[in-house]
Order: structure tokens, then C-alpha cells, then sequence
């Protein structure tokens, strides 16, 4: 199932990304794809807010790697896969992350290894112009499925 909405804005990105936080659930795995620059860690700010956590706690991990954010509803994980390849993520042991009670976020999902999740739900966001982006959500799985359709009743 694939949903696609035009954010006008930052602000309007990161309200998406706290109108999905406000569905996930322990263990939730959200995927982040889009260029450098396209909004990937402003959704994630969204998804925190979310979550009860300030968005100012959130910086693109891309340095850290991993970020580990405890002071909301559930835990964030918030990974940047951006500098990493195969054997170097499979070394990083993201499973206490991906399979734990948190909810993760992931940026450069394309590079966690094929089979390392089987359901998650994944934004892709592409650039429109220097403000706009399209945000397309796909799910893979019965919950996220069920997650984009409370989603869509709810906000649209």
C-alpha cells in the first residue's frame, strides 16, 4: 500500500511526521530514502514531537550513527546508514534497535541489508523545489498497512 501527499513546507513535514508517530507502536520500524538535504531528519523531528519528544533533541546522526532518545512515550532510535555498507552495518548490531521496544527511524534505509526486517513502513521524500517535497509512504506488513489507513482517516 503506497500513499504520496506534497509537504509545502518544513513545518508541514515534520506534521506528518508526528501524525504518524501518534499511530506507531513498540517495535515500529520507519525507513527514511530521499536525497541529502530532502527532509529525512525533519521528519524524524516529527516523529519525535510525536512521541513526546522535543524535536530540538534531534540531529542527523550521520557522525553518531545511532541516537538514542528516551525521554517520550517509548523510546526513538534515530539511525543515519548513510556512510555505511553491507558487512559495516551488519557489524553495527542494530537488532536490540530494530526489534526492540522503541520506535525506529532509519535514514538511508536502502542500505540495511536485504531480509534484516521484513515489515516496516518507509518515506520516501523527494525534492519538488527548495521548499516542497512529496512524501511517498509504502507499507510492507499487515500493521503498517492498518497504521497508513488510520493514518489517512484521520488527517486527510
Amino acid at each position: 500500500m503506497t500513499f504520496a501527499v506534497r509537504s509545502a513546507s518544513t513545518g508541514e513535514t515534520k506534521a506528518w511526521g508526528e501524525r504518524l508517530a501518534r499511530l506507531l507502536f513498540p517495535g515500529a520500524i520507519v525507513g527514511l530514502e530521499g536525497e541529502l538535504g530532502a527532509g529525512k531528519t525533519c521528519f524524524v523531528k516529527g516523529l519525535a514531537t510525536g512521541l513526546g519528544i522535543d524535536e530540538d533533541e534531534i540531529s542527523s546522526p550521520t557522525f553518531t550513527l545511532i541516537a538514542e532518545h528516551y525521554r517520550g512515550k517509548v523510546p526513538l532510535y534515530h539511525i543515519d546508514l548513510y556512510r555505511l555498507e553491507g558487512a559495516e552495518v551488519e557489524e553495527l548490531g542494530l537488532d536490540e534497535y530494530l526489534f526492540g521496544q522503541g520506535v525506529t527511524a532509519v535514514e538511508w534505509f536502502r542500505f540495511l541489508p536485504a531480509g534484516t526486517v521484513d515489515e516496516y513502513l518507509l518515506v520516501s521524500l523527494t525534492f519538488v523545489n527548495e521548499e516542497e517535497r512529496v512524501l511517498a509512504v509504502t507499507t510492507r506488513g499487515e500493521k503498517y498497512e492498518r497504521v497508513l489507513k488510520a493514518l489517512l482517516t484521520g488527517w486527510l
